[in-house]
């Protein structure tokens, strides 16, 4: 039987029930949510949460821009502190914004809970093809849509397990950003081409280098303290 490569079969992912979906995001996607959607401006004075923060990948970059990142995961990977975001106790409007790459399976809980979360908005990192589905029109688009639709015009290598610049993908991604006040419809936007001018030295090191920019910050970079003392 000769195997079918195309694009359509190749960009399809089937994880286990139980897989911790360990897909990081390549630092420079992250960079390019806040330079061409989100925008840089006034970030230092507010918090981002990471609730699914895997090795910090996106955790560091978040860093570059915010006053203040919180990461957490429902795995411990050594970085953050671990915990299952649907699980949060904390009130609404806790942090202004809620930024991840959530696992494929829980993305729309993900994004009903970050809205609960947050004060500003929430963004997640998933595939194109998270737009399609009746049924998640009708649990999440229908009542929640989107602020922005943010597509990328390049392919963001995101494999299982690291972070690799040599990498190669048949998938397209997207940010898709809820602006938790906005009553507007939906907008789409184009991510430019942006992977040459974000990438960083030290980007693709196996553990990324934490970069805090406020005194506030390092508690909640570390990969284990007081969490009550914290929060």
């Amino acid at each position: 039987m000769v195997q079918n490569t195309t694009h359509a079969v190749m960009s399809q992912r089937i994880e286990s029930k139980d897989s911790l979906d360990d897909f990081p995001t390549p630092p420079w996607a992250t960079r390019a949510l806040i330079e061409h959607i989100i925008k840089p401006d006034n970030l230092i004075n507010m918090s981002a949460l990471e609730p699914a923060c895997g090795r910090g990948y996106m955790s560091s970059v978040l860093c570059e821009y915010f006053g203040q990142v919180i990461s957490s995961d429902v795995h411990d990977y050594g970085y953050g502190y671990q915990r299952s975001f649907l699980d949060y106790d904390k009130r609404d409007g806790h942090y202004d914004w809620v930024i991840t790459n959530p696992p494929f399976k829980l993305a729309e809980e993900f994004v009903l809970r970050g809205l609960n979360l947050c004060r500003v908005g929430v963004a997640v990192l998933v595939r194109t093809v998270f737009l399609e589905s009746v049924g998640r029109y009708e649990r999440l688009f229908r009542d929640r849509p989107c602020s922005i639709f943010a597509q990328f015009v390049e392919r963001v290598p995101i494999i299982k397990g690291r972070v690799d610049a040599k990498a190669t993908t048949a998938t397209g991604y997207a940010w898709l950003v809820w602006y938790r006040d906005s009553s507007l419809s939906s907008n789409v936007a184009w991510i430019p081409p942006s992977r040459k001018r974000l990438e960083r030295p030290g980007d693709y090191a196996t553990s990324p280098a934490v970069s805090i920019n406020s005194a506030n910050s390092a508690p909640y970079l570390q990969g284990s303290f007081d969490l009550a003392a914290a929060e």
